[in-house]
């Protein structure tokens, strides 16, 4: 048998320190992390079947502060020329997550910016940290979704770093450390986009372009995703019109189902809202603005809304038509952060020195994400789910559910409560 996989969702974040004042090295104390590279450890001491006992049931305390980043963070990014009317796809997992392992070597005010922006001013830095190490486990430990989230820590060779950072960034972050040379900036790119190549399925391949010889340090996070629907596709497609704007429409391949689906009608908010689940505890959300009403809902959409949608959903028959697409983003967040209030980072004031005693700054924050929704076929016998249910299906006509114009889609993991992948899809063919 035949069933429809959702083939991939992937991101990567890349974040630069370089010198903050004129290159010295005088009295770098701390600890040379070439010998805690040797010694990557896991401390969650358990087998992988066995639940830890400290993330047993326990709450996700980032959720609410997490999503609402994201929809800060997708809202800055929407109101920029570059991205009106344009496809967008990011990770908020991923840059948060990136930015927390940045915090752990912050001090002062470049600390208290990045919490503050990251919605984690009334928490401890122990109460974050916990939480993403809950996260981390929790989706390492999920073995009906496959989800990789890796963070590496690419150092100048030669250079130490605070053992409290190191011991804290690989304890909470499973963080890798290793080595790169990068006063030879050609080699220093082939690096990093191997790390990057090898922890995203071979999908991102070369994110880094050019680096700063002055660098001295790089944040990288990847998220790779593959779900497989829990209710099949019909594995033919048909082309139909995809309506990007009142002038333009586009000719897309569009995916048919009709079975049973969560899905809620909105019409104070102009929008329905569909759960498409996957096998395993995450679904994709789609929120699809009545026509004509997109910019209502682009202005006032917030984490409130998921909530609302979330509780008020209904199981009902629904026919449901989406389109197959493929789409990408790329963004330089340098800018974005700064409009959000991250400026201490990115000045030579920055005050990392619980990371290392070097004078470092943040030089770039680059961000990666692709999302493919399509149809693939794999031999499985968890397809015996789809069909079963139909043959008894009522006497009412099913809801239609026709997602053929711009709408947005939420990838959510129910275990840690976390929005995996946020996008809007302007145009599928883009």
């Amino acid at each position: 048998m035949r069933v429809i996989l959702h083939s991939g969702v992937i991101a990567g974040l890349v974040l630069s320190l370089a010198w903050a004042a004129p290159s010295g090295t005088d009295g770098h104390e701390g600890h040379d992390h070439g010998n805690h590279a040797a010694d990557h450890h896991h401390h969650l001491h358990h087998g992988d079947d066995e639940p830890h006992p400290q993330h047993k049931g326990q709450y996700n305390a980032l959720s609410e502060p997490n999503t609402e980043f994201a929809f800060a963070l997708y809202k800055k990014l929407s109101a920029t020329p570059e991205f009106q009317s344009k496809n967008i796809v990011f990770s908020p997992l991923s840059i948060s997550m990136a930015l927390s392992l940045l915090a752990l070597g912050a001090k002062g005010e470049t600390f208290s910016q990045l919490y503050q922006a990251l919605g984690y001013a009334e928490m401890t830095p122990e109460t974050v940290n916990k939480a993403y190490e809950h996260i981390l486990h929790m989706l390492d430990h999920n073995q009906d979704i496959h989800v990789d989230i890796s963070n590496g820590i690419a150092v100048m060779e030669g250079a130490k770093l605070i053992d409290k950072f190191l011991k804290d960034a690989k304890h909470y972050f499973e963080s890798e450390v290793f080595s790169v040379d990068f006063n030879k900036p050609d080699v220093a790119v082939q690096e990093i986009n191997k790390y990057i190549a090898e922890h995203t399925n071979n999908t991102i391949t070369d994110m880094v372009k050019e680096i700063d010889p002055e660098t001295v340090m790089m944040l990288i996070n990847c998220v790779y995703f593959k779900g497989k629907w829990e209710k099949k596709f019909e594995s033919k497609t048909a082309k139909e019109d995809f309506h990007v704007d009142e002038n333009t429409k586009v000719a897309v391949d569009m995916m048919h189902s009709e079975d049973l689906y969560e899905m809620y009608e909105d019409k104070e908010n102009f929008t329905t809202v569909l759960r498409l689940p996957y096998e395993g505890n995450a679904s994709m959300i789609i929120v699809l603005p009545d026509e004509g009403k997109m910019k209502e809902v682009e202005d006032s959409i917030c984490r409130h809304h998921l909530k609302h949608w979330a509780e008020a959903m209904k199981e009902g028959c629904v026919h449901v038509e989406m389109p197959k697409y493929n789409i990408s983003g790329e963004f330089s967040l340098k800018d974005t952060l700064e409009a959000m209030g991250v400026s201490s980072a990115f000045s030579d004031t920055a005050d990392f020195s619980g990371m290392t005693d070097m004078k470092v700054k943040v030089s770039k924050v680059e961000h990666e994400a692709i999302l493919k929704v399509n149809e693939k076929g794999t031999e499985a016998s968890a397809v015996t789910i789809a069909g079963v249910v139909l043959t008894s299906l009522p006497l009412h006509p099913p809801k239609i559910v026709k997602i053929n114009r711009p709408f947005y889609a939420f990838i959510v993991d129910y275990n840690t409560s976390s929005v995996l992948f946020m996008a809007k899809i302007s145009n599928p063919t883009a």
